[in-house]
């Protein structure tokens, strides 16, 4: 195991309770992130260091661009579309609006354009959620009885896809078709939690532009690099316990924000854990890459 050094900033951000689903857009040099359980989207802006706290009405979990107007999220009962200028959110779709019990959870855009999507419970209830596919017309279910899905993200050619269920303490991977992001196999076991070198349970990944996987370890306030066929590259330790998923950021995508969690922590907990729910960047000189946009259909194109 290596323990890798690098300087870690935390960034001008409340805590969340269950910080969430990262995404950088080089664009504007902003990053994007959620505070699930407390129904906020957080924008930073790296050349001012400010952040914004948005409030939603409903629990959200992944945003993603669209184009220069518009984002993708995934909310509790469904996928919309949020203006930029004013937050407006139209619905493109419903997402288990009709389950009481879950909510979106972990999701990432393929390189094709299209998304996957996770649900689970919102307790966490056994077997309750799935994976989806959406691409802006038909969301279809790719894998039921998911616990806790995590660790969506894709090869840089689209060619392989992973997920977690953290329950379970897995993660797996799947043959795609490059220009969907369909499976067109069935998952196998890709790492265990004997791979885990500081322990805690699998949460969010991220792919680099070599295709090698990040994963945020819940419980285990780290980091930690796997090549594609499974071998560690080294971990970056986390001033939190509870990390959750990461993104790549900055104008060449070499470093790493990471969100984290003060989650199920009583305030014992947390007075031990006073890092607990910041979120923070890694100057870590990574080979990252930008997130795809969502590729909008074209009746949904002025919508």
């Amino acid at each position: 195991m290596t323990i890798a050094m690098a300087t870690t900033q935390k960034l001008p951000a409340d805590r969340c309770e269950l910080g969430e689903g990262p995404t950088y857009d080089a664009g504007s040099d902003t990053a994007w992130w959620f505070d699930i359980v407390g129904c906020k989207l957080f924008e930073h802006r790296f050349a001012t260091a400010g952040t914004i706290a948005h409030d939603l009405p409903r629990m959200a979990s992944v945003v993603c661009r669209i184009d220069d107007q518009r984002q993708l999220l995934a909310m509790e009962d469904g996928i919309y579309a949020r203006t930029l200028s004013d937050g407006a959110l139209s619905r493109l779709a419903p997402l288990e609006a009709d389950n009481p019990v879950t909510r979106s959870n972990d999701g990432r855009v393929h390189p094709s354009g299209n998304l996957w999507i996770g649900t689970m419970g919102r307790k966490a209830e056994w077997q309750a959620g799935t994976i989806y596919w959406f691409d802006g017309a038909e969301l279809r279910p790719l894998f039921r009885k998911v616990t806790i899905p995590n660790s969506i993200c894709f090869s840089p050619d689209g060619r392989t896809g992973y997920f977690a269920d953290t329950s379970v303490n897995t993660i797996w991977r799947v043959a795609l078709d490059a220009k969907t992001g369909l499976p067109s196999a069935e998952p196998e076991p890709f790492l265990g939690e004997k791979d885990l070198p500081l322990g805690g349970h699998f949460d969010g990944s991220v792919t680099d532009s070599e295709g090698n996987l990040w994963n945020a370890a819940w419980g285990a306030g780290s980091v930690t690099g796997y090549s594609p066929d499974g071998h560690i590259l080294r971990t970056y330790e986390v001033p939190a316990a509870q990390t959750s998923c990461p993104a790549f950021v900055g104008a060449g995508f070499d470093r790493l924000l990471v969100a984290t969690a003060w989650q199920g922590l009583d305030g014992a907990a947390r007075a031990s854990d006073p890092g607990a729910g910041f979120t923070y960047v890694i100057d870590g000189g990574f080979a990252g890459r930008a997130d795809p946009p969502f590729t909008m259909p074209p009746r949904n194109q002025t919508e």
